[in-house]
């Protein structure tokens, strides 16, 4: 597992705050076409193929969460903007954490840098993070940034720990696009997604594009990500996360029963995320979101055309810099996506 965390530490490094994703996705072709696979970069989507493109289909979104600048000395959280509230309508679980952020966010290192090119263009620290009603955003101020235009992204400094058996930074995605790139190096050969504005709920627009430009139809595509959860007992007791549903449609695909077997027969921890939540508010007597997922925007926006399911690293601390999941659900989801394609190659 060593060189997977080298991956993953290298990614880790590199900002790709939600919209000024393109940095990343330059940094993620250049690891890619040295492994001599065929990249195609497309508005919002990064697409690679290995020698049999149609072998698999797994997405991962590559933007994190950060924050824009957005006026002198302003800034703003980066996912909320006005322009890109487009499918932000509420209902989903990340939507309602957003007051309760504030707190996290003092006292954070971040750093700016120049959207198209990536430059490096200084670092700051978080003085004071706050809930305006009125733009229903958080507004930050931060030390060190009164020379900086608006437009110009700014990312949280990140680094990966490894603490006895956790894995900690900000996660959600980088360590799926690392998974991922991982498997190509262990023989994948099918294809891959790295999807732009996901944390503004867009990147299923700029999937859907690509599927529909070249009139792609599966019942396969499976969507990697991070999964929130309250305390670290509930990760230790959970290695992988699937789910049957989000709150926008069912998940009809075989691979969710393939992945199920491959659980059972390596004696991997998982469970049903929209069931788990049903529980919760059924104990609680409350109503919430089953969650939103890019997948469940492309199933009910193709009426099941496409389809496919979802396969998730158990996380705490959600959405901040600290973001923490298991090795074992790091080997995990390795071990399934192994089985699931085939891949018994050694790394080399």
């Amino acid at each position: 597992m060593e060189k997977f965390y080298d991956i993953l530490k290298q990614l880790i490094r590199i900002p790709s705050v939600v919209g000024a994703e393109h940095p990343f996705f330059m940094s993620v072709k250049r690891e890619l076409e040295e492994l001599e696979l065929h990249v195609e970069y497309y508005d919002g989507v990064l697409v690679v193929k290995g020698e049999n493109p149609t072998s698999g289909y797994i997405s991962a979104h590559a933007d994190r969460h950060g924050l824009i600048c957005t006026g002198d000395n302003e800034f703003q959280y980066a996912a909320y903007i006005a322009k890109n509230q487009a499918d932000l309508n509420g209902n989903s679980n990340s939507e309602s954490l957003l007051k309760n952020f504030t707190d996290r966010f003092v006292n954070e290192k971040v750093q700016a840098y120049e959207p198209w090119s990536g430059s490096y263009l200084g670092l700051g620290v978080i003085q004071n993070a706050f809930l305006c009603e009125r733009r229903n955003n958080i507004i930050f101020k931060v030390d060190g940034f009164s020379h900086l235009f608006p437009g110009t992204p700014i990312a949280f400094v990140d680094k990966l720990t490894i603490e006895d058996e956790l894995v900690s930074a900000q996660l959600d995605n980088v360590i799926s696009v690392a998974i991922i790139i991982y498997m190509y190096h262990l023989g994948y050969q099918g294809t891959a997604f790295f999807t732009a504005s996901e944390e503004a709920g867009k990147s299923w627009r700029f999937l859907l594009e690509y599927f529909r430009r070249f009139d792609i139809v599966t019942n396969e595509l499976l969507v990697l990500d991070t999964s929130p959860y309250k305390v670290v007992e509930d990760i230790n007791r959970l290695d992988i996360v699937l789910r049957n549903r989000d709150e926008n449609g069912v998940f009809r695909s075989p691979l969710k029963n393939k992945i199920k077997s491959i659980c059972i027969e390596n004696n991997i921890n998982y469970h049903f995320k929209d069931s788990y939540l049903k529980n919760i508010m059924k104990q609680t007597g409350t109503k919430g979101s089953l969650g939103v997922t890019e997948l469940g925007k492309i199933i009910h926006a193709t009426k099941g055309s496409i389809q496919g399911t979802t396969l998730q690293l158990p996380t705490i601390g959600y959405h901040t810099a600290q973001e923490t999941t298991t090795k074992r659900s790091i080997q995990s989801i390795l071990e399934i996506l192994q089985a699931l394609y085939n891949t018994d190659k050694a790394f080399h």
